[in-house]
Formats: C-alpha cells, sequence, structure tokens
C-alpha cells in the first residue's frame, strides 16, 4: 500500500493503537500529523517517526474542541498543504459504575470519543471536497459498539453512535468519492488496557477464539487498508478485528 506523498491526520496518535497507525502509514510514504492531547506524547511518536526516515509533525490538540480541531487543520494545511486520509482514532475508556456515573463524566467521553468525530470530520470533509480528489476518513470504533460492557456505558454509546455516523456520512460524502468506515477493535495491548489487573487481562485472552490479544499493528493494518485504493469500493462499513471474539454472540 503505497501513500507517498499523501497527507494524513491521526488523532490519538501519542500511544498505542494511534501511535502505531502514525508511523505504519509513515513507512508506506506518507507524511504524517500526529495529534494527541498531551504534547510529549505527539513529539515521541514524531521522534519514532523520524528514526525510521517518515515525516511527521506534532499537534496537540484537545479533539473535543471546535477551536483546537480547526487549528489542527490549518496547521495542517499550511505545513502540507493537502489532505487525503484522516483517522479518528482518540477515544477514552474509564470504567465508572453506571449509578455513580455523573454527567461531567458522560461529556467527557461522549466529547473525546464521538464529538471529536463529528469535528474532525466536518474539517476534512470540506478540505476533501474543495480538493476534488476524493479521501478516505477510518474511525476508530469499538465491538463496544456491539457488545455491551458493565461500567462502560458512555464508551458503549459513544461507539455505537461512531458506527451510525460512519453510514450516514459515507452516504453524505459518496458523491465526492471520499469513503468512510469504521474499524472495531477487540481486546488490543495498549498502555490503557495494560492499566487492567492481570485477572481481568487472562480473562480478555481466553475469551478470544484465536487465543491471544490483539496487537496495535492489527488495527493498523485494517485502517490501512481502508485508506489505501484496495479499498476503494467499500464505504459505510464497519471492519470487525477483534480475533473473532464477536463471531461467538
Amino acid at each position: 500500500m503505497d501513500f507517498k506523498d499523501q497527507v494524513v491526520i491521526v488523532t490519538g496518535a501519542g500511544r498505542g493503537i494511534g501511535e502505531e497507525i502514525a508511523v505504519q502509514f509513515a513507512k508506506e510514504g506518507a507524511k504524517v500529523v500526529v495529534a494527541s492531547l498531551h504534547g510529549q506524547e505527539c513529539d515521541s511518536t514524531v521522534k519514532k517517526i523520524a528514526s525510521a526516515k517518515g515525516k511527521a509533525i506534532a499537534v496537540p490538540c484537545d479533539v473535543s474542541s471546535a477551536r483546537d480541531v480547526k487549528s489542527l487543520f490549518e496547521k495542517t494545511l499550511r505545513e502540507f498543504g493537502r489532505v487525503d486520509v484522516l483517522v479518528n482514532n482518540a477515544g477514552i475508556f474509564p470504567f465508572v459504575p453506571f449509578k455513580d456515573m455523573v454527567e461531567e463524566q458522560w461529556d467527557r467521553v461522549i466529547g473525546v470519543n464521538l464529538k471529536s468525530v463529528f469535528l474532525c470530520s466536518k474539517e476534512a470533509a470540506s478540505v476533501m471536497v474543495k480538493q476534488g480528489r476524493g479521501g478516505k476518513i477510518v474511525n476508530i470504533s469499538s465491538i463496544a459498539s456491539i457488545v455491551g460492557y458493565p461500567m462502560l456505558t458512555h464508551y458503549c454509546a459513544s461507539k455505537g453512535g461512531i458506527n451510525g455516523f460512519t453510514r450516514a456520512l459515507a452516504l453524505e460524502l459518496a458523491p465526492s468519492k471520499i469513503r468512510v468506515n469504521a474499524v472495531l477493535p477487540g481486546g488490543v495491548k495498549t498502555p490503557g488496557v495494560g492499566e487492567l489487573d492481570e485477572k481481568t487481562l487472562k480473562g480478555i485472552e481466553s475469551s478470544v477464539p484465536l487465543a491471544r490479544m490483539g496487537e496495535p499493528i492489527d488495527i493498523a493494518n485494517a485502517v490501512l487498508f481502508l485508506a489505501s485504493d484496495k479499498s476503494d469500493y467499500i464505504t459505510g462499513q464497519t471492519l470487525v478485528v477483534d480475533g473473532g471474539s464477536t463471531a461467538k454472540d
């Protein structure tokens, strides 16, 4: 998959899945915009890309803020002059029992996980339509959008919203040759998941038919496929990457 000279924006790219997605795009020749709330994490990903002779810039950004998102795209255009691919990866999943959940916790998860997809996609679509070359938007959802998990009602709701948004936006942007799809990861070994206790992690692994948790590269491979010209006839779809976990349900 050749992304030479293409410009790719990846949100939540400071670590975990987002970092791996950014690195893999750079390895395939893309110019990558690394966006994350935490500047140090952005810089770390950019250094990793630079050490492999890739090209990237770091843009600290709160993706739930319309002002920050607008600035993200302005900086991208100033630096690279175009946007070809947007990967909406930013997401958080704080475990909170529903009975204890407060409005601020709900709003924060919906803001980071779902509102950000709206804000970033709106900016990307505007740029891509003006460019007249089409484009790719890939949203990172989750199998939590189709399977419920206790203490993650806000997270499940946000990811379910991404699925519906993906399908609807794909229809609206199809005339402009902008494809919109989503990847639904199952359990993946990331810094966030690594904070779970050992018993929970072993329980997740034992429930996967392929007998292992996913790695960030597993998700990155799916994202690069959906962003490439090999998927040009695919839009409005949700691709599950979970080692077979949901095939049992």
